[in-house]
């Protein structure tokens, strides 16, 4: 996946990218029970990243030719990294999203997580997902879901209802990011809708709690200092100053009410996969 267009680093973000990846990957087997008795042979993970995701696939699929598809050869080499130290099958391909999916040939598995919502014509992005797919292949893209929630409403200090105001601020800085993308177009973002529109069946959406209780363990909880740091860098001009203090000390690893020692820390969250067939006939 490119994103060269915007003012993402993927390759820089790899720690964070593969932190949340690990984080929140349990979602990922569940999504796959969804999938019944589809036993695919050809599985593209669109978009992947460094390869958390795919690796899960390769994983529940031994006997599937299993491939990572990203624009970065930097995170496909953290998942080919990762596949080799979990000792599954994986191969990858660069290509960029959306542009570069032709060639790629068809598979019976599509996944796509978090990806489409980075391309300025959503709907477009969806069809060229589709176009992979052999008869009787799914498509799974990942979007939407419910923003995580970290902390309580009340830290002890600074305003009551800090990540209320961080999902605004997070939202604001989306909106941005949307209407900067070239050919951006507006879409209602019904997403069975979109992918009943390129021609798929079987539309349905299910979605996965992802629930790390307090106190975290060492990986989820440095998972969300990283995406609070991500909030100070991108949201942080949406944020007042009370606010901005309030995060800065959070951030503070000297501090006992910090992310690094706060014993309520917690994290929890959504992820809906929408899943669409493509027909046989």
């Amino acid at each position: 996946m490119s994103h060269a267009r915007n003012d993402f680093d993927w390759a820089a973000m790899a720690d964070l990218l593969e932190l949340e990846g690990e984080t929140h990957s349990p979602y990922v087997r569940q999504a796959l029970e969804e999938l019944g008795d589809l036993g695919p042979r050809r599985v593209l993970d669109v978009g992947s990243g460094p390869g958390v995701a795919a690796c899960r696939m390769a994983a529940a699929f031994p006997g599937a030719e299993v491939t990572a598809v990203d624009g970065s050869p930097e995170l496909l080499a953290r998942a080919e990294e990762r596949a080799g130290r979990l000792g599954v099958r994986l191969r990858t391909r660069v290509a960029e999203f959306p542009e570069g999916l032709d060639g790629l040939g068809a598979a019976d598995l599509v996944w796509s997580g978090q990806v489409v919502h980075h391309v300025g014509d959503q709907q477009d992005a969806l069809n060229r997902l589709a176009a992979l797919l052999a008869p009787g292949g799914v498509l799974a893209i990942v979007e939407g879901g419910l923003p995580a929630r970290w902390l309580p409403r009340d830290l002890g200090f600074g305003r009551p209802g800090l990540q209320a105001r961080l999902d605004a601020a997070t939202e604001e800085r989306f909106s941005r990011m949307r209407a900067e993308l070239p050919g951006t177009m507006a879409v209602v973002e019904d997403w069975p809708g979109m992918l009943r529109q390129t021609g798929l069946t079987d539309v349905k959406s299910r979605t996965f709690l992802v629930d790390h209780p307090a106190p975290l363990a060492d990986g989820p909880r440095r998972s969300v200092r990283r995406w609070l740091e991500r909030h100070q860098t991108v949201a942080g001009e949406f944020l007042d100053a009370d606010d901005a203090a309030t995060l800065e000390r959070l951030l503070d690893p000297a501090d006992p009410a910090g992310v690094d020692r706060r014993a309520d820390l917690f994290l929890l969250t959504a992820k809906t996969v929408h899943f669409g067939r493509r027909p046989r006939g």
